[in-house]
């Protein structure tokens, strides 16, 4: 396989520099005006009990890619049905696992206290359980499935690239502590020889994490593995640069890395 390395990081050298080929789409622009779309609360079963999850298809849909979209450290909030509508609003069909399902209904804990508690041990069954709800829905061609993922959702959506053989290509943003594992077990990192889809990392260069040196490590062990990938990093950005509404939202570098996201999905899920 070819690998596709890093797009504007200035730092640090790597050690075997990334080898550039052209992406195998063209970028178009994105909507920025999202729509109402049909969207349901779906009860997902696993081995850690019922857990919810968030729907959004296009009406009247049949055998569509599905992409399965891992929440932030918010959850499956308004954010991340926000995200699944516009994935939607591009023609695929988005389902979002609510991973925070095996704590108490209605914790007031914080979001970083509430993500502190998930353990890989239960993310890969409860993903697992997402895909074979996905692929049993009407709407979705359970052949061609993507995963994407926001701050820890990047995360589990890289250790699910290399944990389920279903996906085809996969989409981080800005996906922090892959080489830390959660719990007794391999880090995300560590699992990179496993990956088997194409994947797309975007980043903001003044995110501390992932910094310039974690994505650049990633990046040069993916390209020793000869794995696909494409990274960018985007100047002035940092931790959850997609987040409208929010200090940390950076318009210029969200409305770039969307195109960029839906056109790699486009060109392994399409075909």
């Amino acid at each position: 396989m070819v690998a596709v390395g890093v797009d504007r990081i200035p730092t640090p050298v790597l050690e075997r520099p990334p080898t550039f080929h052209p992406a195998p789409f063209t970028i178009h622009p994105s909507p920025l005006i999202i729509h109402a779309m049909p969207s349901r609360w779906d009860t997902v079963q696993t081995p850690g009990g019922p857990m919810p999850a968030y729907v959004s298809a296009p009406a009247g849909a049949a055998s569509l890619p599905g992409i399965i979209v891992i929440q932030h450290a918010g959850g499956v909030d308004d954010f991340i049905q926000t995200m699944c509508n516009r994935i939607t609003g591009d023609g695929f069909v988005a389902v979002a696992p609510d991973l925070y399902h095996r704590e108490e209904p209605g914790s007031k804990d914080d979001p970083m206290t509430r993500m502190s508690r998930l353990r890989d041990a239960n993310i890969v069954p409860d993903v697992n359980a997402a895909v074979g709800h996905a692929q049993s829905l009407r709407e979705v061609d359970g052949r061609r499935l993507g995963i994407t993922g926001f701050c820890m959702g990047g995360r589990v959506a890289y250790l699910m690239a290399a944990s389920n053989r279903a996906f085809k290509a996969a989409v981080v943003f800005y996906g922090g502590n892959i080489m830390t594992p959660w719990g007794d077990g391999p880090t995300p990192f560590s699992l990179t020889g496993g990956i088997t889809c194409p994947i797309l990392g975007l980043f903001g260069e003044a995110d501390p994490n992932p910094n310039l040196a974690d994505v650049a490590k990633i990046d040069a062990e993916m390209t020793r593995l000869d794995k696909i990938h494409e990274f960018h990093s985007y100047p002035g950005a940092g931790h959850a640069f997609m987040a409208a509404g929010r200090p940390s939202y950076r318009p210029e570098a969200a409305e770039d890395a969307w195109p960029r996201c839906i056109d790699w999905f486009d060109a392994y899920l399409r075909q």
